[in-house]
């Protein structure tokens, strides 16, 4: 057990090294506060998982999740019937066949997008964002509303979260666009995390409390590779940013927010069908080639020789580290929520629970290559004399965010033992 923890020290080292090549002025770059953002990453992660009174929050935020989700399967029994969860007019021979992800399970995205808008516009989430950016602003200097999109990711999307500073985007400098796109890609949106909470619950007790801690630990985490890889950007301070006002009232919070949850839903079901076709389509053409060791080639196969180093690096076994690396890749290359979907068919016997657990913290995060095109067009869209900066920063960003989900896995992985 102590070589794991080893590993997992030697990858936070190695994960801060893989950044240095793209940096912009590696001389530059302030060790102090590498070393800070590291720190509070372990803060953050011991104090959520280990003092008991913040560990019970927690799990009372995984009961509201589960009420959350009997409240929704009430909402889809009543519009889909049967389809959705209500009783079924003849007999099942198979319950586990009878759950319907579209129509069951994935509309808890469209209730927790409404759930949010009425949250912020009763002035609750922007609490919570602005106490958090406090923290990481006295911490690691992130001022003005670059820290506060930043923070405001461990709630909102990637593209959501950028609207709320929309008006100073234009005026931003480079390493504070980088910290913006790497903060979006490290994290994912409070209406999604549900979703995977409630396909892992099964296997990983508490899981939405792991998915809340890793997302607050990647905003240290991204601001550090962002300053790694652009240490000689000049500050620029806008101001105290505060949290805007979004909605005019309660009932426009709650359709508005139903309204934005209706477009998440139709386009992971979009994109879910398109994602899962392309991956037959690739294994049908690789498993044209010859054998590989005995086995047919697959892109889970070969995402997973590519990333299980990363793996490894995050203090899992070198015998699990294929299969967490394959989870890795699917998720860069497709996304997060196919490698969910995946992680959720992993035999017990394949990972153990100390893997399975840094493996939900690699994967938890926006870092594909999909989310370069919808932070190029949706952030552009909001400062188009910005594109080519956002353009030119994306690859940094995804390396960046990609990195920093690498390097929770690895703390929590020490922290939680």
């Amino acid at each position: 057990m102590i070589s794991l923890y080893l590993q997992a020290v030697l990858g936070i080292a190695v994960f801060v090294a893989i950044a240095l090549p793209l940096s912009s002025n590696w001389r530059k770059v302030n060790w102090k506060l590498v070393g800070v953002a590291v720190a509070l990453q372990f803060v953050i992660c011991a104090l959520l998982l280990k003092v008991p009174l913040l560990n019970q929050a927690l799990s009372y935020v995984n009961r509201a999740v589960d009420a959350l989700a009997a409240a929704t399967l009430k909402g889809t029994s009543f519009v889909y019937g049967y389809v959705g969860g209500a009783g079924a007019p003849f007999t099942v021979t198979d319950p586990g066949a009878a759950v319907t992800f579209a129509f069951q399970v994935l509309p808890l995205v469209i209730v927790m997008s409404a759930l949010s808008a009425l949250l912020w516009y009763w002035r609750v989430l922007p609490a919570v964002v602005k106490a958090i950016n406090a923290v990481f602003q006295r911490a690691l200097g992130t001022r003005g509303p670059a820290g506060l999109a930043a923070t405001a990711n461990i709630f909102l999307g990637q593209v959501e979260a950028p609207l709320l500073v929309r008006p100073y985007i234009a005026r931003m400098n480079r390493f504070e666009l980088l910290v913006l796109m790497t903060a979006g890609m490290a994290t994912i949106a409070g209406s999604v995390m549900v979703i995977y909470a409630s396909m892992l619950g099964e296997q990983f007790q508490g899981v939405l409390g792991h998915l809340i801690t890793k997302s607050i630990m990647s905003v240290p985490a991204a601001i550090l590779f962002s300053h790694v890889m652009l240490p000689d950007a000049a500050e620029q301070d806008h101001g105290s940013a505060e949290p805007p006002r979004i909605y005019e009232s309660t009932m426009d919070a709650i359709t508005r927010g139903t309204a934005d949850g209706l477009n998440i839903y139709l386009s992971i079901l979009a994109i879910l069908i398109v994602l899962i076709a392309f991956v037959a389509l690739a294994n049908g053409a690789i498993g044209a080639l010859p054998d590989v060791a005995g086995a047919p080639l697959t892109l889970e196969r070969v995402t997973g020789w590519i990333f299980a180093p990363l793996a490894w690096l995050m203090g899992i076994p070198w015998r699990e580290a294929l299969t967490a690396g394959s989870l890795l890749g699917i998720k860069t290359v497709l996304n997060e929520f196919i490698a969910y979907l995946e992680l959720a068919k992993v035999p017990t016997e394949a990972l153990s629970e100390r893997s399975r657990l840094i493996t939900i913290y690699g994967l938890c995060g926006f870092a594909n290559f999909s989310s370069i095109g919808i932070q190029v067009s949706g952030i552009g869209a909001m400062a188009p004399e910005r594109k080519k900066d956002l353009s030119d920063l994306a690859l940094r960003a995804l390396l960046g965010a990609t990195l920093a989900s690498c390097m929770t896995g690895a703390v929590v992985g020490i922290v939680a033992g």
